[in-house]
C-alpha cells in the first residue's frame, strides 16, 4: 500500500492506496465493486484516461505525470462516464467522490511512499 501526499500543501490525499500495475489490475480497476473496502485509494499506473462503465458509485480522479505532478482533477465523476485524454498524464488516482481536499489543485506535487507496516 502506498500514502499520497501533496507535497505543496502537506495534504494527505490517501492513506491506503492500491496499485493497478498489471494487465488484469488496470483492466477491472473499480469495476463490477461496491465500494473501496479496505483502501481508500487506486493508483493506475501507464494510463492517460478512465471510464466509470460498471461502477456503483462516484469517484474523484487525479491524473498526474511521470513527475508526480497533477495535470487535471475530475471531481465528482459519476458511473457511466468516460474521461477524455489526457496525454500529458502517466498514471490516475481514483479516490472515493468528495475524498479529494479542495484545496488540491493542478500543478501541485505529489509524493508516494510506501506503507511499512
Amino acid at each position: 500500500m502506498l500514502k499520497i501526499i501533496c507535497e505543496d500543501k502537506n495534504i494527505i490525499v490517501s492513506s491506503n492506496t492500491r496499485v493497478a500495475d498489471g494487465f488484469w489490475g488496470r483492466m477491472i480497476g473499480l469495476m463490477f465493486s461496491k465500494g473501496m473496502r479496505n483502501f481508500d485509494g487506486l493508483i493506475i499506473r501507464h494510463c492517460n484516461s478512465v471510464h466509470t462503465c460498471f461502477m456503483r458509485y462516484e469517484i474523484d480522479v487525479v491524473f498526474f505525470d511521470k513527475e508526480y505532478r497533477i495535470i487535471k482533477i475530475i471531481r465528482n465523476m459519476k458511473p457511466w462516464r468516460i474521461t477524455g485524454f489526457h496525454f500529458r498524464a502517466s498514471h490516475v488516482l481514483e479516490l472515493v467522490a468528495g475524498n479529494l481536499s479542495g484545496s488540491i489543485h493542478v500543478g501541485d506535487q505529489l509524493i508516494l511512499k510506501r506503507d511499512h507496516v
